[in-house]
């Protein structure tokens, strides 16, 4: 096991780890149909 190796698989894992954050993030920033809108300013009794 070269060097190269373990610094390519690390390096690997890491932009993995980016790309899947990345789409967790734009999976749970995006409004799905289900969802709806609260308004505070109508929601204040």
């Amino acid at each position: 096991m070269a060097p190269n190796f373990w610094s390519s698989f690390i390096l690997i894992i890491v932009l993995l780890h980016f790309v899947v954050g990345f789409g967790y993030l734009v999976y749970k920033l995006t409004p799905r149909k289900g969802d709806v809108k609260v308004d505070p300013e109508k929601d204040q009794s």
